[in-house]
Order: C-alpha cells, then structure tokens, then sequence
C-alpha cells in the first residue's frame, strides 16, 4: 500500500506507517529545516514547497503525487465558519484554511484511505465547527469515519503525556465497520530510559548566569525520574513520572520549558531525548543544525508508536478484507 504524506515534518506519520509495513512513496513538506531532516531518513525527495502549488499542479493536469492507496497528513488547525464552507472550497472564508488544501487533493486522488492526526482539541475548536467541517467534508466525498483522542502514554508506550486526536476514513464502509483501534498498553519504556543522566554539553545546564530565577528553582528541583517545569511564577513537577506535552518552542527558553534534575545540574532535555520521548529510534539521524530547528521540529511532530500501534490495526485490516 503506497502513501503519499502532508505537511509530512520530520517523517513521524510516514515512519511509523513504514515501520507497520506501508510504503510512503510521496511528501511534500514546507519547512526547509524539517525537510533536511526528513531527507536523511528516508530515500524519497521531499516536495519542498507550498502544498497550494501541489494542488495547483493537479488541477492542471500534473500529477506530482503518483499513484496511491492511503493519503497521511498532520495539518495545521484554522478556524472557519460552517457558512464559508458550504459555499464551496474555494471561498473567501476557506481559501486561506490548509484543511481545504488536502481535500481538493483528496477529490482528486480518492484514496483508499486518509489518516489524519491534530490536537486534541480539534473536536471543541471554534464551538465545534471545525470538526463539522472536517467531517462532513469527508463524508461528502464518500467517505466513512472513525476518529478517537489517544495518549502516548497509554497507547505509545513513551514516557509523554501527550494526547492527540487520530480520524481515519474509509472509501469501504465494510473496511471503516470492522477497523478497531489499538488496545491500551503498559508503559515500560520510563524516563530512566529515556533520558541520558550522563553529563551532557554545558549548554543545556541551567545556571544563575543565564537563568534569572535560577535561584527560585535550584532548591524546588531537586529529583530524578521526574520532569519540572517553571510556569513563569513557579516551578511545577509532573508527578506522574512522564514527561508533560513537548511543544515546538522548546528550543527557546523561557517558561514550560520540561527540566530534569541531575547529579551535575538542572537541565533542559537535548533534542535526542525530545525526539526518544517522541518514540523515534536511536537511529534516527538528527542532522547539524540550530538546536532550536531540532526542538522545534520534535515538538510539532508525532508518537512514531502511536502511530505505528494505529497503522498495524490497518494492516491486519487489509489482509484480512
């Protein structure tokens, strides 16, 4: 089964699929830093522009895209009105919404089936008239839908409190009646495991010459096995024993940033840990640049077991049908 990804990042989606046995034949990606990366991953030539100009290439008649069986995308989430929606895909209230831009992809192409992965809060997003738009579009282009919120944590097995909301839609009914998502599973893979206690470049230690309230913090954080955060006024420990939600300005300082305490210092978590928590394997390459482009890129990216726990359900699925 091939797949063509979207606003693929780093390949989190495309990996966790490959891992499941697909083949990600296509992907289109706009952040150049995020395209590096994914590039000295996989064998495949990102489509480095614009997903805009993909759909204005198929609209003419180009097919960059190929032929393909399930389409994967990780869209970023916009507000638009039920109104401007049934208007058409192309009105003033849609134009400038991504969502829109993979469905003319999908009236197109028709894929088998459509993966898609946000935030949890899609379903509550602007009073719900994103998720309706989201799912009604796809059902008025035949599609059947399943979508459910999982937590990596429970269904990844990565030390992350991350929950994020999975939809998938079939072109067979029978396929989306029989399809059942993964079961929860037991976390073993805990911060020990994860994290590098180990010393690491003095750059990630926080210390009073470039931390202003490292004075605030230096007693409070005190524990291994456990992540802080400071919240602007006060430091808060996640005592759960996992690591709270990564987020794309990880790599910028300042508050929410997840510490960890250790016997040379308190610490930020380097971006090879961000992207364990992520469930990426150790062999994942992480290319020379700006640690901030890293950060960033493991906190908009995916729960590789996640994903590969959804795209091994799909799997069985399609042998069996």
């Amino acid at each position: 089964m091939k797949c063509a990804s979207f606003f693929a990042g780093v390949g989190g989606i495309d990996l966790g699929f490959e891992m499941a046995g697909f083949e990600t034949t296509y992907a289109n990606e706009i952040d150049k830093n995020a395209t590096k990366t994914y590039e000295n991953n996989f064998n495949i030539k990102v489509d480095n522009r614009d997903i805009k100009e993909v759909v204005n290439d198929l609209v003419h008649g180009k097919d960059v895209i190929g032929n393909i069986d399930i389409l994967l995308a990780g869209f970023p989430c916009q507000a638009f009105s039920i109104a401007g929606y049934r208007q058409g895909f192309l009105d003033d209230k849609g134009r400038g919404n991504l969502f829109f831009d993979v469905m003319e992809i999908v009236n197109i192409k028709k894929p088998k089936i459509i993966f898609l992965e946000n935030v949890k809060n899609l379903v509550s997003h602007d009073k719900g008239n994103t998720f309706k738009v989201i799912t009604e579009s796809l059902e008025n282009c035949g599609y059947h839908i399943r979508y459910k919120v999982l937590n990596s944590m429970e269904y990844g097995n990565v030390p992350q409190n991350r929950e994020r909301i999975y939809i998938l839609a079939f072109l067979d009914k029978k396929m989306a009646d029989n399809f059942s998502w993964p079961d929860k599973i037991e976390l073993t893979n805990t911060l020990d495991k994860v994290i590098d206690y180990h010393k690491q470049d003095d750059k990630f230690y926080y210390t009073a010459d470039n931390f202003s309230k490292y004075n605030e913090v230096k007693d409070v954080i005190n524990k291994k096995n456990t992540v802080y955060q400071w919240r602007r006024v006060y430091v808060r420990e996640n005592k759960n024993n996992v690591c709270p939600t990564l987020t794309a300005n990880m790599g910028t300082g300042g508050h929410n940033v997840p510490l960890i305490y250790t016997d040379e210092g308190i610490r930020k978590l380097t971006p090879r840990e961000c992207f364990s928590l992520q469930g990426f394997p150790q062999d994942y390459k992480l290319p020379i640049m700006a640690n901030s482009h890293l950060y960033k890129q493991a906190g908009n990216s995916v729960s590789v077991t996640v994903i590969y726990r959804i795209a091994k359900q799909l799997s069985y699925l399609l042998k069996k049908e």
